[in-house]
């Protein structure tokens, strides 16, 4: 009986996606108007080509299953062939932010609840900072060849270093046909799926990894994607003094996806990763490989064209380093009580829930909620972090398809290991220039 349930629901449900997959979203009303604000320069031999090989052409640009909310459009200027199998632009983003802390303040421009005090600092009562973290340029090519197909070259570096001022490299990658090599965002993430966020750091669950990897990305029929790649670990791990140390990785992690489209950009993934996290035993003096893994539900909807909603749950051990509040301590391998000198990966839990309502195309209303825990096999020290609570608001308007800026306020909790909490408040404002 019950298994019947479920798949009546199931069927309903997937009868309702298909119906609503016929609405266009206000968002992708948004990003119809931003395809049309291009200046275009042709080059080569013969007529300008059809509108609609152009309008197809630039369209790839913006195609993208790790794009997110807050990445760069499209050049202004755009160099087309006249044959339509060559695009080339540089391009990029003025992104500016304000902050204001009040109540005690997080030491950082980024939002995190794991770096909330949890002790008063009448010195720090209050903060206010900028930060043009976020400012970025990058150089795409986007062709067809007869020989090898479709293809794509893509380079991006940001000012998100030292003091958010050092310009440093965020991606560089190759695509041909299914084929990515470079560096560029784990096939673990989904950027799609966050929700509008003006702070720096965003949802505190969020998976952000970017590394060096190969991946193979295939559509298949009724708009279902997969994915799998080997990536080049980076891990981190606790290191205790004269028992335990840290050894050179020598085996990439493993990820993976399944997604389905059921609109122009809406999806549900899955995806998955499976890490081998190796350390120094130092009381044995062996080498040891603790095995990690990973996996997450993502999702991007839009029910009705104004309304759009994010979602994005992740669990597992041996994942911290990939994202969220657990980037700022280590904890993909913590010390094993019961057994001195060896080390365990402890389980952790994170998500986020996020709805935005679209006024008009160009102005939206938007808020998120979620939070992460951390749960070992030992009792934590009184100080430790063991979970944090993330709550963000925030309206947005385009004044321009190219010119946006917005304001939010954050709230944010942090929960140590005996119980004690401590919140934090944000105010934020932005303003970007795309080019």
């Amino acid at each position: 009986m019950m298994t019947r349930r479920l798949l009546i629901t199931f069927t309903g449900l997937a009868v309702a996606f298909s119906a609503l997959g016929q609405l266009k979203s206000m968002r992708d009303v948004a990003m119809d108007s931003a395809l049309t604000s291009h200046k275009l320069i042709y080059f080569g031999k013969g007529e300008e080509p059809p509108r609609d090989s152009v309008s197809n052409l630039i369209r790839q640009f913006y195609e993208n299953q790790f794009h997110h909310f807050s990445d760069p459009l499209a050049p202004y200027f755009l160099f087309l062939s006249k044959d339509s199998k060559l695009a080339m632009g540089m391009g990029g983003c003025v992104r500016m932010r304000a902050y204001y802390d009040w109540g005690g303040s997080i030491p950082s421009p980024g939002f995190a609840p794991y770096l909330i005090p949890m002790t008063k600092d009448p010195t720090r009562n209050r903060y206010f900072g900028t930060t043009p973290s976020g400012t970025a340029l990058f150089f795409r090519v986007i062709g067809t060849n007869r020989k090898i197909g479709n293809y794509q070259i893509y380079i991006e570096a940001n000012f998100n270093g030292y003091q958010a001022r050092d310009f440093r490299l965020k991606k560089a990658y190759a695509t041909i046909n299914d084929w990515t090599i470079g560096y560029a965002n784990s096939t673990f993430s989904d950027p799609q799926a966050l929700p509008p966020i003006i702070d720096a750091s965003g949802p505190n669950a969020k998976m952000s990894a970017t590394s060096v990897l190969v991946r193979w990305m295939h559509s298949l029929p009724k708009g279902f994607t997969i994915a799998a790649s080997v990536e080049t670990p980076d891990e981190s791990i606790e290191v205790i003094t004269d028992k335990t140390a840290k050894s050179s990785q020598y085996i990439p992690d493993v990820a993976v996806f399944a997604q389905w489209a059921f609109n122009t950009s809406d999806h549900i993934r899955l995806s998955a990763i499976c890490r081998s996290l190796t350390y120094r035993d130092l009381l044995t003096q062996k080498n040891r490989i603790t095995p990690g893994w990973g996996v997450q539900l993502s999702s991007l909807w839009s029910p009705i064209p104004q309304l759009t909603l994010y979602g994005t749950v992740n669990g597992g051990a041996g994942y911290a380093s990939m994202g969220g509040d657990w980037l700022m301590g280590n904890y993909d391998l913590v010390e094993d009580r019961k057994h001195p000198g060896r080390l365990y990966a402890p389980y952790v839990v994170g998500g986020y829930a996020g709805v935005q309502y679209n006024i008009t195309p160009s102005i939206f209303i938007s808020g998120t909620f979620g939070g992460t825990r951390y749960c070992p096999r030992f009792k934590l020290q009184p100080d430790a972090y063991k979970e944090g609570l993330y709550i963000a608001a925030n309206v947005y308007w385009y004044l321009t398809p190219r010119i946006s800026c917005g304001a939010e306020i954050d709230l944010g909790r942090r929960r140590s290991g005996n119980g004690d909490t401590r919140w934090a408040r944000r105010l934020n404002a932005f303003a970007q220039f795309s080019f």
